[in-house]
């Protein structure tokens, strides 16, 4: 009898990978149990019984770059080239709540993303564009509130009751904390604010995804797939368990729970990431929260590719990479996917890059036949043993942020990132040392790399959007201003107000994300990490 090959191969979470699988690496696996059937618990095998055979994924692309007017006519050519949803991104100083003339938005005003200073840019940002046919969803963390009222508010502006709103605040900060750093307030105001968000949508917003929990960040920080899940289902577990705490039953908010994962160029080890996910989300929800909803159980996923990954030599070569982790998210089974444009390692995406990221899930939704059939990958010996794998290495994780006492003991701790510095640190030094290969980086290279003209941001916008403050503030009653801040500063000292109506009030009077932001910090102070662990 062979011999059974031994190992020669590790996951990108470091896990063995079998040169062969056969039957022997599934011995007294039970399908009934660990599979189910597509659309029912656990849900490894997807969360709709017919998936991408009725309709593909959710095709968003993630755009935003500086003015609300130059970002509105990119989301209008992405919309006339055949996108379904919309997926906003902010500059850095209104991701981290301040106005851009503030000392500390110098330079970086619309570089990232387009700069929302009030409820006059979020206006020009969806002119034209109906709300009610467009979903759209926003990158934003810890002044997620400010922008979902804003938005609802022009919405309003155009004849759009909430309850027509289709979308996805991110609304995640625990992930700040771990990876990004664009956190604003310390944990426990956060999570309260988080809280909030729920309760106002359950009514407010009903159709409103009220969170993306999110694993990118932490994926683009250095984290392998066994980390990114873990960390961010621990995460997912601290918001359930502040909404819970708050008075709210798991079955009203946790239906509209969503996540937001990458995609790797690994593609059987991405797979059986998402099914793995799936799985232990299920479980949670049922044996942990006890929901009894079906639809509470379920882990919606929201995929971009691995910006990561990309690379600033032969950016063409990102074409392929882009398309391979796009085919492992659908295959994973993502509700809605991004795929990155090739020349993001340079700079913004061009409008003919941004144009062929989109083109790429078409040709997979409609030139392949990976939605002729539900979860094409079942019962493969080689994805079903890494999904078991996976899960194992994850619940592992899962244990010890839990005898940590919970994703934000651990967070105050440092362990998160911690796990995530050194698992970056090694594969920079298998990179480094050519154990780990990226083309056209250390194997394959171009002598002389061709010329590329990338998109560039003028530096005009941080004037013009400063002229664009000052006369609102001129414009604005500034009584109406100051007693609608007077009363948010009086809702968020308390413990049992939602802070969202008196937000909203402010807002409308035209109240700037910076005033909004720096109201709340009166109260509840600034968030400083303790780098100890």
């Amino acid at each position: 009898m062979a011999q059974e090959p031994e190992t020669t191969r590790s996951t990108e979470s470091g896990l063995g990978v079998r040169p062969v699988y056969g039957p022997e690496a599934l011995e007294g696996w039970d399908p009934a149990a660990r599979l189910g059937e597509p659309g029912a618990y656990p849900f490894t095998r997807g969360i709709h019984p017919t998936m991408y055979t009725g309709r593909p994924w959710t095709m968003r692309q993630y755009a935003g770059f500086g003015t609300a007017a130059e970002s509105n006519a990119r989301y209008r050519q992405l919309i006339a080239h055949g996108g379904h949803g919309l997926s906003v991104a902010f500059d850095l100083p209104t991701q981290m709540g301040h106005d851009s003339d503030a000392p500390e938005a110098r330079g970086e005003v619309g570089k990232v993303g387009v700069a929302v200073d009030s409820v006059e840019d979020m206006r020009v940002l969806f002119d034209g564009i109906p709300l009610d046919r467009v979903s759209t969803s926003m990158t934003i963390n810890a002044p997620a509130a400010l922008l979902l009222l804003m938005y609802q508010i022009v919405a309003e502006e155009q004849g759009v009751p909430a309850d027509r709103l289709t979308g996805t605040v991110q609304n995640d900060v625990l992930k700040e904390y771990i990876a990004r750093g664009t956190y604003i307030f310390p944990p426990a105001p956060t999570l309260r604010l988080t809280s909030d968000i729920f309760r106002y949508c359950h009514t407010a917003i009903p159709r409103w995804n009220t969170i993306s929990i999110s694993g990118y960040h932490m994926a683009e920080a250095g984290a392998s797939p066994a980390q990114e899940i873990a960390f961010t289902l621990t995460n997912g577990i601290e918001y359930v368990r502040t909404a819970v705490a708050a008075g709210m039953d798991v079955d009203d908010f946790a239906p509209r729970l969503s996540f937001f994962f990458v995609a790797r160029t690994t593609l059987l080890e991405e797979i059986a990431k998402f099914r793995a996910a799936r799985r232990i989300w299920a479980g949670v929800m049922r044996d942990r929260f006890g929901a009894r909803n079906p639809r509470s159980l379920m882990l919606r996923f929201h995929t971009q590719t691995a910006g990561v990954q990309l690379t600033a030599q032969q950016p063409e070569l990102n074409l392929v990479r882009v398309t391979v982790q796009a085919l492992a998210a659908v295959l994973g089974g993502t509700q809605s996917l991004h795929t990155n444009s090739y020349d993001e390692a340079i700079a913004l995406p061009t409008d003919k890059a941004a144009r062929l990221a989109l083109r790429t899930q078409q040709v997979l939704a409609h030139e392949t036949d990976v939605t002729a059939t539900v979860d094409p990958f079942a019962g493969s010996y080689a994805v079903e043993s890494l999904t078991d794998d996976l899960e194992q290495a994850v619940l592992d994780l899962m244990t010890r942020i839990d005898d940590l006492g919970g994703a934000v003991s651990a967070i105050e701790r440092g362990f998160q990132k911690a796990e995530i510095e050194r698992n970056a640190y090694r594969i920079a030094r298998e990179t480094d040392d050519g154990d780990r290969v990226v083309v056209g980086v250390n194997r394959f290279r171009l002598d002389e790399e061709e010329p590329y003209e990338p998109l560039r941001v003028d530096p005009a916008i941080e004037a013009r959007q400063c002229e664009r403050l000052a006369a609102l503030r001129a414009d604005r009653d500034r009584r109406a201003v100051d007693g609608a801040l007077a009363r948010l500063r009086e809702a968020a000292s308390g413990t049992s107000e939602n802070v969202l109506p008196p937000m909203k009030e402010a807002l409308r009077a035209r109240a700037t994300v910076g005033e909004v932001c720096g109201a709340l910090r009166e109260v509840w102070g600034s968030h400083v990490p303790d780098e100890s662990f």
